[in-house]
């Protein structure tokens, strides 16, 4: 059997390597504004049709059970396999064109057996120390989320050799996977039942769980897609040089650092309780979501320390309402729960990210952001909520 190191080290590669497909778009995309001179329009689409796809993805697999009854690994790879051969496609096709953007909408839909499978593979590990393995791959998933903002500041991509890596490396994450050894707390269902993805609502914990998880997106994608662009409006209005690249930088710092977030609050959450480690960095991003109205314009050290404390508050919490999930199911349900929770979660993601420039052209970025501060109050009520239930002695071995 392979020792659960070297498989959680695996899995956190293998994962960075295989959603590089999703950061793709964010990557090629100016570029193919520029070369192309594709809409404003048509390249929001680009980008949103991946997380269109993952939802749609996301429903279908936890409808019929998949991650449950498939060996993950065989899944995970599979996916990976077919969402490199997806990306690759897009090489071929008119950049902008309605097969295109389906070509985005595919490689989302497919990541739908990656990153939920990948959680249930870390859970099968846990041994009193769940929140901190669940938080090892979302950390993983948030240097790549900031990526983007380095690849910006680096300056002008090849686009095709971006989509050509992202295909290798994913690639390569799928091959890696299938050297990641199942732990002994993994169950397999065996079998179909369309009503199982139903109890994630209908189950009072789960559905508080998932309610706090609800609140969290609302505000977590919207900041990292956004926050570079706040950044940069602030430093113009103080006039530092530059504004824009130097905005870029400190986005990736906040949003790269976050990775630190996730693996201490894993680390925290697993000896403190969940519901408190949750409540405590909804309270304090959802203070960011606040504080950047009165920020803006202030001296550059402030806006940087406010994305920095942003950066790692808006993600500690992350993991740990997957990993509530996880603790709150039977084992042989583990995959279809968190597969539903990130399908309703992402879902949420469209609507902040994608409705947020609307906003702003009607306040401006100095009230960018308070409208996102809706989503940690509505988690801090479910958290709460969750606390006080007797069912919540399953979660963090017995320290809620």
């Amino acid at each position: 059997m392979k020792s659960k190191a070297a498989s959680i080290s695996l899995l956190a590669l293998s994962c960075v390597a295989v959603l590089s497909l999703w950061f793709a778009a964010s990557v090629i995309t100016p570029a193919l504004i520029v070369e192309y001179g594709i809409g404003s329009a048509r390249a929001a689409m680009l980008t949103t049709a991946v997380q269109v796809g993952f939802v749609a993805g996301s429903l279908t697999s936890a409808a019929f059970g998949l991650p449950d009854r498939v060996d993950p690994r065989l899944l995970y790879s599979l996916s990976a396999l077919a969402g490199a051969a997806a990306n690759a496609c897009f090489l071929l096709v008119e950049p902008g064109s309605a097969i295109s953007i389906f070509l985005r909408f595919v490689t989302g839909a497919i990541m739908a057996g990656v990153y939920p499978v990948a959680m249930k593979l870390a859970v099968s590990w846990a041994k009193r120390d769940a929140g901190l393995l669940v938080g090892t791959l979302v950390g993983a998933l948030t240097i790549g989320s900031a990526l983007p903002h380095l690849f910006a500041f680096a300056g002008d991509l090849d686009w095709r050799l971006v989509m050509k890596t992202a295909s290798a490396a994913a690639t390569l994450g799928a091959l890696l996977v299938l050297a990641v050894g199942i732990g002994p707390g993994y169950r397999n269902s065996g079998r179909f039942d369309p009503h199982i993805a139903l109890s994630a609502l209908k189950h009072r914990p789960l559905r508080l769980a998932n309610f706090g998880y609800f609140g969290h997106m609302w505000e977590l994608y919207a900041v990292w897609a956004w926050l570079g662009s706040y950044i940069a409006a602030s430093f113009a209005e103080t006039g530092v040089s530059d504004a824009a690249a130097k905005a870029r930088l400190v986005a990736f710092a906040a949003i790269g650092f976050g990775a630190s977030g996730a693996f201490a609050g894993g680390y925290i959450a697993d000896r403190i309780g969940r519901t408190a480690l949750t409540i405590g960095a909804l309270a304090i991003s959802g203070i960011c979501c606040i504080a950047a109205g009165p920020l803006f314009g202030a001296a550059p050290a402030l806006i940087v320390v406010l994305a920095l404390v942003w950066g790692v508050s808006v993600i500690a919490d992350s993991a740990q309402f997957s990993t509530s999930v996880a603790e709150l199911s039977d084992a042989g349900t583990q995959g279809t729960m968190l597969t539903m929770q990130t399908a309703i979660g992402f879902a949420i993601t469209v609507i902040t990210v994608q409705g947020l420039p609307a906003w702003v052209a009607l306040v401006g970025w100095q009230w960018a952001f308070l409208p996102l501060v809706a989503g940690p109050l509505f988690g801090i009520v479910a958290m709460a909520k969750l606390r006080a239930l007797p069912e919540a002695a399953r979660l963090a071995n017995g320290k809620r």
